[in-house]
């Protein structure tokens, strides 16, 4: 398997030694894109949180740190990464204030209407069925609660080119704005806001569920 094909296999489900370094190597790459996601949403102080692929867990960190009277749940189906997260967020887990979970968005241990924000940082890509996925990110949410999704690689007629090369390697999809529009509509997020960097070919997409 070529580095490129290695690198992507680990990355929807990082697992082993290299995919502890991936881990590891997401929690301090993608710093930048996590403040930039972020920085389109509001977060109050005692919001309830779930991180959808928490990965390494660093954003999960960040966000303990805004919503500092709330609670931030992360979830991963990657055992290591859900390791990787609780030792990044020890502190916080043992003040009360995060909690890290092994599971799979396709079925979120959490009731009807719970939490205030969804975020999915690289993740959204690797999701097994993405319009079920999403209506159950729905179920989950309050009422005015708020999903973003944060890609670092977007569909955009600059980039073709070297898109079509990751969707080859990652085996997913790379979504225009329209395509995200209307797979989060059919889903039942009417009121979507999409903000491209197309520069860096960087994407966040906020939905709200009225």
């Amino acid at each position: 398997m070529g580095l490129m094909k290695k690198l992507f296999a680990q990355a929807g489900r990082p697992t082993g030694r290299f995919g502890r370094f991936i881990g590891r190597a997401m929690n301090s790459g993608h710093a930048r894109l996590h403040r930039w996601g972020l920085s389109h949403v509001r977060i109050s102080p005692d919001a309830v949180i779930l991180d959808i692929g928490c990965g390494g867990g660093i954003a999960v960190q960040n966000m303990a740190g805004t919503a500092f009277s709330g609670k931030i749940f992360g979830i991963d189906h990657s055992e290591d990464m859900v390791r990787l997260s609780r030792k990044t967020n020890a502190s916080h887990i043992e003040d009360g204030r995060v909690e890290i979970m092994f599971g799979s968005v396709s079925s979120l241990p959490f009731s009807d209407g719970s939490v205030d924000l969804v975020t999915a940082f690289e993740t959204f890509y690797f999701w097994p069925d993405r319009g079920e996925n999403l209506r159950e990110v729905h179920r989950v949410l309050k009422q005015g609660g708020t999903l973003l999704i944060v890609n670092a690689a977007y569909g955009h007629e600059k980039f073709a080119k070297r898109n079509a090369r990751i969707a080859r390697f990652g085996g997913f999809t790379l979504h225009t704005p329209e395509e995200l529009r209307a797979i989060l509509a059919d889903a039942g997020f009417p009121e979507v806001s999409v903000h491209e960097d197309v520069k860096r070919n960087r994407i966040a997409v906020v939905a709200e569920k009225s």
